[in-house]
């Protein structure tokens, strides 16, 4: 669901590199003892917390002012949660968000994902893992406010949904480019299959599941052809890596 244009904020405003380095957070959060609770907690952390109530104002603040994450409530006042972050996301805002919420259910978390949302806490949640989600979040590669990866020969367009590999267009099922597009955006690094299983899929743990190393043979025989060195690689006892260096 989208608001419509007429009801929108300005376009974002240009904005400058800041030089301090201390990481500025914007909570949208209507419960104010929670709020409260995760203001000191990233205080005492030296983060910088702007704190907004409701969904507007919680949008006009993101389109209009620079942060490093954000934290969004999923039910908030006068524009929910998954709504403000469909908004900033076509509005080209690709600001980290975490979304909160009391809902629990997997489709409920994953259309959180599907929003937008790069990460999903339900409540209630120690401030400990809210912390660390921040600066797991702050810690990917700055590559989701570009259109196009490019990772050694892979070319993937994320506007057209295309993906080439010298040249040559690749033919990927939805999950397939998901997979590919994780792996390029963490090329030459070692990716387990539990890190696959959570971001990729949504899934926090399934024993003795073959469903990554599936997919990722489907991917493996679309991307490394026959007569191309190999990309993708396994790594023995560990997981998997896109080799492009």
């Amino acid at each position: 669901m989208s608001v419509p244009s007429e009801n929108l904020p300005p376009d974002p405003m240009p904005t400058v590199p800041r030089p301090e380095a201390t990481p500025r957070v914007l909570l949208v959060e209507d419960d104010g003892k929670i709020a409260q609770e995760v203001i000191e907690e990233l205080e005492s952390r030296h983060f910088v917390v702007q704190h907004e109530f409701s969904g507007a104002a919680g949008l006009s603040m993101g389109l209009n002012a620079h942060f490093d994450v954000m934290i969004v409530d999923r039910m908030l006042p006068e524009l929910d949660g998954l709504t403000l972050i469909e908004t900033l996301r076509e509005r080209q805002v690709h600001v980290p968000v975490l979304v909160l919420s009391a809902l629990s259910a997997v489709d409920d978390r994953v259309s959180g994902l599907k929003a937008g949302g790069d990460d999903y806490l339900t409540k209630p949640f120690a401030m400990e893992e809210l912390a660390a989600r921040l600066e797991a979040l702050l810690r990917r590669p700055d590559t989701s406010r570009h259109t196009m990866l490019r990772a050694g020969p892979l070319e993937m367009d994320l506007i057209t949904r295309t993906v080439r590999r010298d040249g040559m267009l690749i033919d990927l099922l939805p999950r397939e480019f998901r997979l590919l597009e994780y792996l390029m955006r963490r090329p030459n690094q070692v990716l387990t299959r539990n890190m696959l299983l959570e971001d990729v899929w949504d899934y926090r743990f399934i024993p003795q599941t073959n469903l990554v190393d599936v997919h990722i043979g489907k991917l493996r025989r679309k991307i490394d052809e026959t007569g191309r060195p190999p990309l993708i690689q396994s790594i023995r006892g560990a997981g998997f890596m896109l080799r492009v260096s």
